[in-house]
């Protein structure tokens, strides 16, 4: 049985919406689950800024959450899923209380303040609108937008010297089987195709005409670097129609951090938040193992797309551009 690629938005139950401020260099991404979808997560970076994290652990109480939220703005654009929980709570979408639905939603953000406006993040109000489109006409897309209209790769040396990235997604169908991932890449290091090895973004060279490498760039340094926060951390959801627990989710979304380790050099440094999202929302039976390494090959396809979708943008280049001036 062949392995054929499909859209992520084919990958059942699960929905996506996004908005952003292309001015402000901003935006978020919401993935909602009506009926509740099971999620584990692995954090990997250094610098993760997050929200409700702890109901992702084995042993928390809560088996399902309703939505995850990718978003940018850093610790200040926390407050994103304030939206997306009213949003779910009108449409009479969480866990019953009795007195009200609480809807249970997860977010984690990556930091853009130094791309557009250090001042507009996103807020309640994007993440109402994000939500809203999830659930009456999804409407994902590959490049500058959502939690990728502001991200960044190559920032080693400082915003000067990096490149535009964004935010991509790649799925495939196994059988009966679903897997797919989306990923916005806003890493400190380099990027580079995975099954060729060709570094396709990053830092760029002093005159800005080609790339050169981040693990040099680090292997010569003469001294700790005074502030290597430029503006980092790469945000994963794995999502897939098979059945699996909390427990299974979290190992998958470990082994899906590989196709981090295989496109980004250096990856999960101390000021990246690096982290992994892994969604269950099916019953289709599945080997664990299987689907973990499927996990790391969407992942790593979804971060080329990431930055071949991406467009130049807030006077950093992306590849596409650099690929056409070099023809």
């Amino acid at each position: 049985m062949r392995k054929k690629e499909i859209s992520v938005n084919e990958i059942k139950l699960i929905r996506i919406g996004q908005t952003e401020d292309a001015g402000a260099g901003t935006g978020c991404t919401v993935f909602v689950c009506e009926r509740g979808m099971r999620a584990g997560l692995d954090v990997r970076g250094g610098g993760p800024a997050s929200r409700e994290s702890e109901l992702l652990k084995p042993l928390a109480a809560a088996q399902e959450i309703h939505a995850i939220v990718l978003a940018g703005g850093s610790a200040f654009g926390l407050g994103t899923a304030n939206g997306v929980m009213k949003c779910l709570e009108e449409r009479g979408i969480g866990f019953d209380v009795g007195v009200t639905k609480v809807p249970l939603v997860v977010q984690s953000d990556l930091f853009d303040l130094t791309v557009g406006s250090p001042f507009v993040r996103p807020d309640e109000a994007m993440g109402y609108k994000a939500a809203e489109m999830a659930l009456d006409a999804p409407n994902y897309r590959d490049g500058n937008f959502g939690a990728g209209c502001g991200a960044t790769v190559g920032k080693i040396a400082g915003m000067d010297t990096c490149m535009k990235s964004g935010i991509g997604s790649y799925a495939v169908q196994l059988g009966d089987l679903q897997i797919g991932a989306v990923v916005a890449v806003n890493a400190l290091g380099d990027i580079f195709e995975w099954r060729t090895g060709k570094q396709i973004a990053g830092l760029l060279t002093e005159d800005k005409t080609g790339m050169r490498s981040t693990s040099e760039y680090f292997g010569t340094m003469e001294r700790i670097a005074d502030n290597k926060f430029t503006g980092n951390t790469t945000l994963g959801v794995v999502m897939t129609n098979a059945d699996f627990s909390k427990p299974q989710l979290c190992k998958i979304a470990g082994m899906a951090h590989d196709g981090y380790a295989r496109s980004i050099r250096p990856v999960h440094t101390s000021v990246d938040g690096d982290s992994i999202y892994a969604v269950s929302a099916g019953s289709v039976r599945a080997d664990q193992d299987m689907v973990g390494m499927l996990a790391a090959e969407v992942v790593s396809e979804a971060i080329t797309r990431a930055v071949m979708c991406a467009e130049s943008a807030y006077g950093f280049p992306a590849a596409r551009s650099m690929a056409d001036s070099e023809i």
